[in-house]
């Protein structure tokens, strides 16, 4: 019997390793591979810890070794956790995550929840809602207008830019000219409100009745609005927003657009929307019949804003209507109130307690002592840039006794001698905040005054830059109070 011809090792074959016989020998690829994590990601507990973490070592070193084409591991995972690891993520790798693939495109639309529009087209064509559908802040200020990209002209008036082209007419009204048509921001509205039924909030210019109206059936959750060139027809569609609590109408704006808001709008929004905590009237029109119904109406507001108004004279005595109103705010007002009337008729708020005036014109004597008889029980006075409050103007603001903070920057016609008598008047205040208010010179500080800055718990004061109150009167130990990091010149 002849014996049987001994085999040669193949020298190209390569012997068996400790991770072949731990994965029976199967080699690894994208079939088998999330069976290899399910069934061996923890070795046996009951093997010795020395050999137990020798095995786990030789699993990875079997899978950084593997000669097989690469595997995107990220598609093994569910959107769900995909989703979580990528909302983590710092807001600087937003874009890059939108450029890895298709699926990471629509996963990351899928976190976005405010947008700023700059193309229509983006709306009418769907893609809007297609790539964010879980949207609940949009602005489609900037999208309503149409203007040359390319264009180095920029136009800024208040919170509208836009381009212009070189060829535009100097007209009073520029925007109007460049504004879509009412019926293709209607209908963006409409597809915008279907894609998105969670919006929250919403930005827009120049749409109608018919278009806000379908916005407030389809978004039911819709609690913040700011709505450009309205008018009391518009004001309709508004009202059909029945859980709206913050609102920003613009009228009209000079030099760009006109559109009119009177009482008849007012009284429509305040039976309307009867959930308002806050209420922006901008370049409106209205009298004490608009300000009383939305006082009777809605009893929720907390804080009104009125900027450039166009109110009627005797439009303050509806100030009384609005029993929680807290903070009363105006913005850039040629005139409080041309007319106020008798005092008998004025009321106050009882529950305001912060009066802001930013960039108004306070030369008016009469309707500055109306507004600080309405704002008695205020707590708070912060006037910025005030043009024309002179000495007697502010002497006017002694009448409201409980205030305890004081902000006067860019006041420049007030001095010393104006400031120290209302201060005195006031025995609560607490915080004072002088800057920029060039007539109030450190040398007219009397002792007294002096005196009473110590006592106070906050004091910001930089009247010019040349001010040196801190070192100038060491005798009324200022810096030794809490106050004191607000004396040091910056």
């Amino acid at each position: 019997m002849s014996a049987l011809p001994e085999k040669k090792p193949n020298p190209r074959r390569r012997s068996s390793s400790w991770s072949d016989s731990w994965f029976n020998r199967r080699p690894i690829s994208k079939s088998n591979l999330p069976s290899i994590f399910h069934h061996h990601k923890v070795p046996d507990p009951d093997l010795p810890k020395p050999l137990t973490q020798a095995l786990f070592a030789m699993q990875l070193h079997s899978l950084s070794h593997d000669n097989s084409p690469k595997v995107d591991r990220t598609l093994f995972l569910p959107d769900e956790v995909l989703l979580r690891i990528l909302s983590k993520l710092p807001d600087s790798q937003i874009v890059p995550n939108f450029l890895v693939c298709k699926r990471w495109l629509h996963l990351q639309g899928r976190l976005v929840r405010s947008l700023k529009v700059l193309d229509w087209g983006f709306v009418e064509s769907g893609r809007l809602t297609s790539r964010f559908p879980n949207l609940t802040h949009v602005d489609l200020s900037p999208a309503c207008v149409v203007s040359p990209r390319n264009s180095g002209i920029m136009l800024h008036k208040g919170s509208v830019s836009l381009h212009l082209s070189t060829g535009f007419s100097p007209v009073y009204r520029i925007l109007e000219e460049n504004l879509l048509d009412v019926e293709v921001i209607d209908w963006g509205l409409r597809m915008l409100a279907r894609g998105c039924p969670n919006l929250c909030k919403l930005v827009v210019v120049g749409a109608s009745e018919l278009g806000l109206l379908g916005a407030a059936e389809e978004c039911p959750t819709l609690q913040e609005l700011e709505l450009s060139k309205c008018n009391d027809n518009v004001l309709r569609g508004i009202a059909g927003s029945r859980n709206l609590q913050i609102l920003k109408l613009v009228g009209s704006v000079e030099g760009l657009y006109a559109s009119l808001v009177t009482d008849i709008g007012l009284t429509i929004l305040a039976q309307g929307c009867k959930r308002l905590v806050r209420l922006e009237l901008s370049g409106c029109e209205g009298s004490f019949d608009g300000i009383k119904a939305i006082g009777q109406c809605c009893h929720m507001l907390e804080e009104l804003t009125l900027c450039d108004h166009r109110m009627d004279g005797g439009w303050l005595a509806g100030l009384s209507y609005c029993e929680n109103l807290n903070t009363l705010k105006f913005q850039s007002c040629r005139v409080i109130d041309s007319s106020p009337g008798l005092d008998e008729f004025l009321g106050f708020c009882p529950a305001l307690e912060r009066l802001h005036l930013q960039k108004c014109h306070l030369r008016d004597k009469q309707s500055m002592r109306a507004l600080f008889m309405v704002s008695e029980a205020v707590r708070e006075i912060i006037i910025q840039d005030g043009w024309g409050m002179e000495n007697d103007i502010f002497a006017l603001a002694s009448s409201c006794r409980r205030v305890k903070l004081l902000s006067l920057e860019g006041c420049s016609q007030l001095t010393a001698e104006g400031l120290e008598p209302v201060l005195f008047s006031w025995r609560d205040v607490q915080s004072l905040r002088v800057v920029s208010c060039k007539n109030i010179k450190d040398s007219e500080i009397s002792p007294a005054l002096s005196t009473r800055f110590s006592v106070l718990q906050e004091l910001k004061w930089m009247p010019d830059s040349r001010s040196l109150l801190a070192s100038s009167l060491p005798e009324t130990r200022m810096g030794r109070r809490r106050g004191a990091k607000f004396l040091k010149r910056t």
